[in-house]
């Protein structure tokens, strides 16, 4: 049995192993490098056994601080407890036999004394076991209770034994203001127990993510949020969570002071259904439907040249209730492998939010329910349309 110490896959660790992994498959496929999670115990973690006695903080010493200071100090002793090392393992082989681990190190947060932690979904997306590292550097298994990778947050559980866990409280991300302190804390790097402090930068920005997903009204802030600090909170003044560090924006790999955070408001709101359900409810149009561009429109002869141009009108759904129509009846062209009606309506907003793209069109029904009220404006024979219509559930 070989032994792994989850402080040997940090993330800079991770980023050599993944970018050696394409080129050496590329060497005439000798290597046929495949994932093996059958081998995956073969790599023993040295997890916790029973109720450890929990180190002692260093004695608190504020002569010589400003006020600001002595609030840094404070909520560091009292929040760093309870931030998190979450470890995905991955082990592959190759043809010529034996297996080797990948994987990588980021944030994460206790919420719950039952051993509730929240994470990013791309910390633990692809894992094969994933292990949670406290404070003291007691390591525990942990499963995934949930993921959403549309706003990049999971849930992981794990069992305490028993011990008494710290937790961090959530403030309403809705009453932030820009110039408000932000505080965060992770493990870039790995190196764990970190602190950087900065403020609130700007609210509501909206980020493209590689997997195609548009995230809206992400908090920026300016204290530096490195690799590895990945699913880490991200706290005001009294130490209460306002949002769960995300990604970086930055032409290197290191911090340029522009870190991205998902809102307080909307972990708890997906952390929420994960916890209930598994999963995370969200409202839904029931149509089929392409994104409008310049050369489709040039192709289908149309003025219009954004939006969502709708194919189809699910039949029963909540689209044709509301009178929504397909063309289907219509004229139709071939554009690339497809056969489209062009005749139909072309959403171009929900709710006053202009809708140009599928990826916009996601992001607009995000923050909504089933059984929420929209409205729709559609572009219908050249003319604005609104057309109000009850959401249905979106497809798992």
């Amino acid at each position: 049995m070989e032994t792994l110490i989850p402080k040997f896959m940090a993330r800079r660790s991770t980023r050599l192993l993944l970018a050696m992994v394409p080129f050496l498959g590329g060497c005439a496929g000798l290597l046929d490098i495949r994932e093996a999670p059958q081998y995956v115990d073969r790599f023993e973690v040295p997890y916790t056994q029973g109720v450890p006695e929990e180190p002692e903080m260093p004695p608190l010493r504020t002569e010589g601080l400003g006020p600001d200071e002595i609030n840094t100090v404070h909520l560091y002793r009292e929040r760093s407890r309870a931030v998190v090392s979450v470890t995905s393992l991955r082990v592959f082989t190759t043809r010529f036999g034996g297996a080797f681990p990948d994987g990588g190190a980021g944030s994460g947060f206790i919420i719950d004394g039952r051993g509730i932690v929240v994470t990013n979904h791309h910390v633990v997306e692809g894992a094969q076991r994933l292990v949670v590292t406290l404070f003291d550097g007691s390591h525990y298994p942990a499963t995934l209770v949930g993921t959403d990778p549309e706003m990049d947050v999971a849930v992981l559980r794990f069992d305490p034994q028993g011990r008494q866990l710290h937790r961090i409280p959530r403030a309403e991300s809705g009453t932030l203001q820009v110039g408000q302190k932000a505080v965060a804390l992770g493990n870039p790097f790995g190196l764990e127990g970190s602190l950087t402090t900065g403020v609130v930068s700007a609210l509501n920005r909206p980020v493209q993510m590689p997997s195609g997903f548009l995230m809206r009204n992400l908090i920026q802030t300016d204290a530096a949020i490195n690799p590895g600090n990945s699913g880490g909170p991200l706290l005001n003044s009294r130490g209460e969570l306002i949002g769960m560090n995300t990604l970086m924006v930055s032409p290197s790999p290191g911090s340029v002071g522009i870190g991205m955070a998902v809102p307080s408001d909307v972990v708890a709101r997906i952390v929420g259904d994960i916890l209930e359900t598994g999963t995370v409810r969200r409202g839904w149009v029931d149509i089929e439907g392409i994104a409008l561009d310049r050369r489709l429109a040039r192709v289908a002869g149309m003025d219009q040249h954004q939006g969502i141009l709708v194919t189809r009108v699910l039949p029963g759904g909540n689209a044709e209730h509301a009178g929504l129509r397909d063309g289907g009846e219509g004229r139709r062209i071939r554009y690339g492998r497809w056969v489209l009606p062009v005749e139909g309506d072309v959403i171009v907003a929900m709710n006053g939010e202009p809708v140009t793209s599928v990826s916009e069109m996601l992001a607009a029904l995000e923050p909504t329910r089933p059984s929420d009220r929209v409205t729709l404006t559609l572009m219908r024979d050249g003319e604005p349309v609104e057309v109000p219509l009850t959401l249905g559930q979106r497809p798992r």
